[in-house]
């Protein structure tokens, strides 16, 4: 493997771990634990039962916590301190030959992560301004499937599965900004509309006859 593709992994990583930290973790260290790929010394911490046993627990906390209206957004807002420091871990392991992290590569895995964790985070509370459920539900899945493809392609097309995130990751929020750009339009003429009608009303009333 190129030292490009382990840079293109080391990004992903990061960059999944700000949408989804504790399945990104547990999918790492599955896929070392199983041997579909030789860890670098700094991520083999991942493989301990101990480190898969929490991730996955946590993972399954998040499934449920995050398809909650309101529970995800304080979620997401908890996991800023989580998310994105793992994501400066996972990056900079990946690209660490001999376990020994770079303070250059923390600083670009933590950025990559935090701008991960904010697209999925406002995407969200913007979804949250709705008030059917449904929008929430659909996200989330979406969002879980994208991790999880990301890390299953991640080793054999690491550039395809960086372009398929992030591409997907930006078409999502901007397909969310516009919906909710729409029905804000929407309510505004619907509580204009009434108001202009009163108004019309009230101007027309006529005086009454002189006696």
């Amino acid at each position: 493997m190129t030292e490009a593709h382990v840079f293109v992994i080391g990004i992903l990583l990061a960059w999944l771990a700000g949408i989804r930290v504790y399945l990104t973790v547990f999918g790492v260290g599955l896929a070392g634990v199983m041997g579909w790929v030789d860890l670098p010394p700094a991520l083999q911490a991942t493989e301990s039962w101990w480190v898969l046993g929490t991730s996955g627990a946590l993972a399954i906390a998040e499934f449920f916590a995050d398809k909650i209206p309101g529970v995800d957004s304080i979620w997401d807002l908890l996991q800023t301190l989580t998310r994105v420091p793992a994501g400066a871990f996972l990056a900079a392991a990946t690209l660490s030959p001999n376990g020994e992290l770079s303070t250059g590569v923390l600083a670009a895995g933590a950025g990559v992560a935090l701008a991960s964790h904010g697209l999925k985070a406002g995407t969200r509370a913007l979804l949250n301004t709705s008030p059917e459920p449904a929008s929430n539900w659909l996200a989330s899945l979406a969002e879980d499937g994208l991790v999880i493809g990301g890390l299953a392609l991640a080793v054999a097309h690491p550039w395809l599965a960086l372009i398929v995130v992030l591409g997907a990751s930006l078409v999502g929020a901007l397909v969310v900004w516009l919906v909710w750009r729409m029905l804000w339009r929407g309510l505004k003429r619907l509580f204009a509309e009434p108001a202009v009608t009163n108004t019309h009303n009230s101007g027309d009333r006529s005086l009454p006859p002189a006696p």
